[in-house]
């Protein structure tokens, strides 16, 4: 007999599993002797207390022995299959690749950028020098920017698709098992080159192919119908369907796109910096203490607030993270976040944003390339305000509330330099003014936050397309192209790792 039941632990009781099964047993009203296993379900953090707590769901075996939970996936030889032609090899491009495997399709999957290990020298180059490699950065190449962004997969899109099944390939191909189990599950940067590296070996095993440092340069159709690709060699490939798995960055998509005739539309995206605290800041708001126990992780923080009848919301928050420079052009300052496995770097640091919509830019009803150059221009705003090698401009936050200069900014994680400037020069009016209301609001809803050891970065502007590309409800086909198949946050249909291969999952299977 099996029961699944929750009980709460303390921090220093979570690997104790005699505690486990005692609380188990007596929950149940059973003997301790009659429980002959367990597993954890999943597992979260309740900091609502005093002291913080370890809330399980937990499967406990009763007059019966554990059985190892099985993950199975049909995946066939795809050689000489139906070729199905995949732009894009971030989270959305792979995992529609590894659908056509469990399909029967051939995956061709076609990326601009460069393999995990030889981009790793493009971003060493823009950490180091200022220098942005248009073809190959943090947003460009294999796996994407999902590769180089921490790798959380904490998503609400369950009713997209099996997210239990995105993770599970993740941890087929060498990521840890706890993501199966964590309210809010994270992998690492610096792990998940080589589980992206695993999938792509699966991949190619079993006859997909995958193509890097190719460009997809036009799409071609015939009378409404897709016939293939040109690559940036000049090469046509030729195919039925076409998955546009291209991510929120790829602007030279959108123009083909319009180059073409076929329809684009323009889309709210959100819009602001990045705030970096102390970690030890974080840790002492939300765990109450002064010093974080050791069986706890590095505390995050959600924070939302209405400002001006407009949103305000944390975003992507990387706890013992580090601040990237994401530009994929050249006089761009674009800043992400990511965090390795173990959290363990002194800061932490969030996108703090305000939605972005049509009525708030002109001509953007009408106009499919309005938001986009509304996120462009305050990108070389900032760039130019920085001065330059993506030195990027920065403001302590109770210096930016008060709308004084800063005359120091504290050490901060951001490689390529931070500059001292007003960031109400970067940031359109009606973002900063929301943004200088809800600080302060969010200082009283967590001790410690407003302060002037934090620092804010711009700009966090990338995260979500600012173009969305139509798709049919229910074949997901361009309405103008049949067999082309708008993908992933590129088209705007995602919002992180775990929907963008979901919907890359979903693009396979409507075909």
């Amino acid at each position: 007999m099996q029961k699944e039941i929750e009980i709460a632990v303390f921090p220093d009781q979570i690997h104790d599993t005699d505690t486990l099964i005692a609380l188990g047993a007596e929950q149940l009203k059973v003997d301790r002797s009659r429980i002959q296993g367990h597993h954890i379900r999943k597992r979260s953090i309740d900091a609502r207390g005093r002291k913080a707590v370890y809330r399980l769901r937990v499967v406990f075996y009763i007059d019966e022995p554990r059985l190892p939970e099985v993950f199975t996936s049909s995946i066939n030889d795809v050689h000489h299959a139906a070729p199905v032609i995949i732009i894009g090899a971030g989270p959305a491009g792979l995992f529609a690749a590894y659908r056509c495997l469990e399909r029967g399709f051939k995956p061709i999957v076609l990326e601009r950028g460069k393999p995990v290990k030889d981009r790793r020298r493009d971003l060493a180059k823009i950490n180091r020098e200022g220098v942005v490699n248009p073809e190959s950065n943090y947003c460009f190449g294999e796996g994407g920017a999902g590769t180089y962004s921490d790798g959380k997969l904490y998503t609400r899109s369950n009713k997209r698709g099996d997210v239990d099944k995105v993770l599970q390939i993740f941890v087929q191909h060498g990521a840890p098992h706890d993501i199966l189990v964590d309210a809010r599950p994270h992998i690492g940067t610096n792990k998940l080159p080589h589980i992206i590296e695993d999938m792509r070996n699966t991949i190619l095993e079993h006859g997909g192919e995958i193509r890097f440092d190719c460009r997809v340069d036009d799409i071609l159709a015939d009378f409404g119908k897709i016939k293939g690709v040109r690559t940036s060699s000049g090469d046509a490939i030729h195919a039925h369907h076409v998955i546009v798995a291209t991510g929120h960055s790829a602007r030279d998509i959108f123009h083909l796109f319009q180059r073409k005739g076929w329809l684009i539309e323009a889309k709210p995206f959100a819009l602001g910096v990045r705030i970096e605290h102390p970690q030890e800041i974080i840790d002492q708001a939300q765990y109450h203490c002064t010093i974080r126990p050791e069986n706890l992780p590095p505390a995050y923080y959600s924070l939302v607030e209405q400002v001006n009848k407009r949103g305000v919301f944390s975003f992507c928050m990387c706890p013992g993270g580090i601040i990237a420079p994401c530009a994929t052009e050249d006089r761009e300052i674009v800043v992400n976040g990511w965090s390795p496995s173990k959290r363990n770097n002194p800061h932490a640091n969030s996108g703090t944003v305000i939605q972005i919509n049509l009525e708030d830019v002109p001509n953007s009803l009408s106009d499919p390339f309005a938001l986009l150059r509304f996120q462009q221009e305050v990108e070389q705003q900032s760039f130019r305000l920085g001065g330059g090698n993506l030195v990027a401009p920065a403001q302590r936050m109770v210096d930016f509330v008060q709308q004084k200069i800063s005359t120091t900014l504290p050490e901060n994680s951001y490689k390529p330099g931070t500059k001292s400037v007003d960031l109400n020069e970067v940031l359109p009016p009606f973002v900063h003014q929301a943004l200088r209301g809800a600080l302060p609001l969010f200082g009283k809803k967590m001790k410690g936050y407003y302060t002037n050891d934090a620092v804010l970065v711009g700009v966090e502007s990338r995260t979500s397309s600012p173009i969305r590309i139509p798709r049919d409800k229910e074949t997901l086909q361009h309405p103008e192209v049949s067999g082309l198949y708008p993908c992933g946050e590129g088209a705007g249909y995602a919002g992180g790792i775990v929907s963008a291969a979901i919907d890359g999952i979903n693009c396979v299977d409507a075909i």
